[in-house]
């Protein structure tokens, strides 16, 4: 499933959101990104769970997209639960929420965003794409959810 833009959504920008194992390769991801992402040029955020900030494949998405890498503790991704459209008690087992690439997408994009890639999997990690229908203010200006931004575009870990 791809992210497909259409006349009336051609405005509206994106976000990735992710999910991986410890130590997943950082090519791993970025490639499994690349394969569900059709419009890279309307990606505004990579959002994932906070306790995988510090991991390098992370790091690598929102490198190659240039744009900032924004995480949420679990308990505001198990908010998004209602929306998700592949919760997982697996998931709530190991991460505290019942999902991380579809509610950090959806967590990031907004009250009125939607999914337009479902979870997506390769061997270690997970990829989702929400759609926004709201502005994205960039990291530092929001305040209508608890996040942080990490600047990958600066080359980080």
């Amino acid at each position: 499933m791809h992210a497909e833009a259409t006349p009336m959504d051609a405005r509206c920008l994106l976000v990735v959101g992710l999910g991986c194992e410890r130590g997943t390769p950082p090519a791993e991801l970025v490639d499994l990104a690349r394969s569900v992402v059709d419009r890279p040029q309307d990606i505004a955020f990579v959002a994932t769970l906070d306790v995988r900030a510090d991991e390098p494949a992370m790091h690598a998405v929102a490198r190659h997209f240039a744009v900032p890498l924004v995480t949420f503790p679990a308990d505001r991704l198990e908010a998004e639960t209602p929306r998700l459209a592949n919760p997982s008690a697996v998931v709530f087992a190991h991460a505290g929420c019942h999902g991380v690439a579809e509610a950090a997408a959806l967590a990031k994009a907004g009250a009125d965003a939607r999914l337009v890639v479902e979870k997506t999997k390769s061997a270690r990690a997970t990829v989702a794409i929400a759609e926004s229908f709201q502005g994205l203010a960039p990291p530092s200006l929001e305040s209508d959810s608890p996040s942080s931004s990490i600047d990958s575009i600066r080359g980080g870990a």
